[in-house]
């Protein structure tokens, strides 16, 4: 069983057994690809106080599952040399890379603890033995926010988290401004990236600038004369983290960079539009300076229209004048 695992597609115990309730989708090629693009290909499975062990090389069995040893605890351990007649240019592995996404599985998954071990000694910049990191944040994705916005003057200094599970599906959204003019909103669906947003996001953003506008009216923090605030204007200067885990997601791709689930879009609106209101009910001030700077940001918006449209007026009428 672990061979056709490891070896065939389409097989493994991820549907209909409950172990994965917001998995990511078909990732089960995952294991078996980096199998048929290793030289070689480890696997130990520690369960039932037994170490479990299987050989591979280029993706077929080396040696059936047998047992090597006594286990204490559970777990699965993998490891594998990557082919260098298939990678011809480069195997040496980006430790950036790795732990980029390490840290971003910690932010995402709350409690979780990750060990990076880089063992590799550089001996010419004067390492002498390895490196580990340790990735654990018990505020998740609230600490996510905080590192992304770490380097930026806040508008406000805690981070607003909205949280609600509705349908089975979870939702996570945290936000802070900061009083620059651009915009960082980053997407997850069950831990994966969607970095071109999809159902998540366009909830979101609807729900953002109808909260910001209800509430601006209802409190008097807009006047009459004051242009519209957009959705571009609620967005300047925001750094937000929408994450969902859903049992059964719907991508419009195997890329998954985009989730096209359509029921997603209305829970997360109102999962983000009711925490929005009842923040903004409990703490004034911050809303106030958030309305504010959404406010400015449609007067600047406002006057570069207006300025373009007398330019354009001046050399309509400039061209007219030539003509005569």
């Amino acid at each position: 069983e672990c061979s056709r695992v490891m070896t065939r597609l389409h097989s493994g115990g991820k549907y209909g057994q409950g172990g994965y309730k917001y998995s990511g989708g078909t990732h089960g090629v995952g294991a078996k690809c980096v199998n048929a693009v290793s030289e070689w290909f480890e696997v130990e499975v520690f369960r039932d106080g037994q170490i479990y062990a299987i050989d591979f090389e280029r993706g077929k069995t080396k040696s059936k599952l047998h047992v090597i040893g006594k286990a204490k605890h559970t777990g699965t351990q993998i490891t594998f040399k990557p082919d260098a007649e298939i990678f011809t240019e480069t195997t040496v592995f980006k430790a950036d890379t790795i732990k980029q996404r390490l840290r971003e599985l910690a932010f995402l998954n709350s409690g979780l603890e990750i060990l990076f071990k880089d063992e590799r000694v550089n001996e010419e910049e004067g390492e002498t033995e390895a490196k580990t990191e340790r990735y654990f944040y018990k505020d998740g994705i609230v600490e996510f926010v905080k590192q992304l916005g770490k380097n930026k003057n806040v508008v406000h200094p805690k981070p607003i988290d909205m949280s609600r599970t509705k349908d089975d599906i979870i939702v996570d959204a945290v936000l802070q401004y900061n009083d620059s003019y651009n915009d960082q909103i980053l997407c997850f669906t069950n831990t994966i990236t969607n970095p071109d947003g999809g159902a998540h996001l366009a909830g979101f953003r609807s729900a953002l600038t109808r909260s910001i506008n209800q509430y601006a009216k209802s409190n008097s923090l807009v006047k009459d004369k004051d242009p519209q605030i957009t959705g571009d204007d609620v967005r300047e200067g925001l750094v937000a983290v929408i994450s969902i885990k859903h049992p059964d997601p719907k991508f419009e791709s195997q890329t998954k960079v985009k989730l096209v689930s359509p029921e997603v879009e209305g829970i997360v609106s109102s999962v983000v539009y009711e925490g929005l209101m009842s923040f903004f009910d409990a703490n004034p001030p911050v809303a106030k300076k958030i309305i504010d700077k959404s406010l400015n940001a449609a007067r600047a918006r406002e006057a570069a229209r207006k300025a373009r449209e007398t330019v354009r007026k001046s050399a309509m009428t400039g061209g007219f004048s030539r003509l005569k």
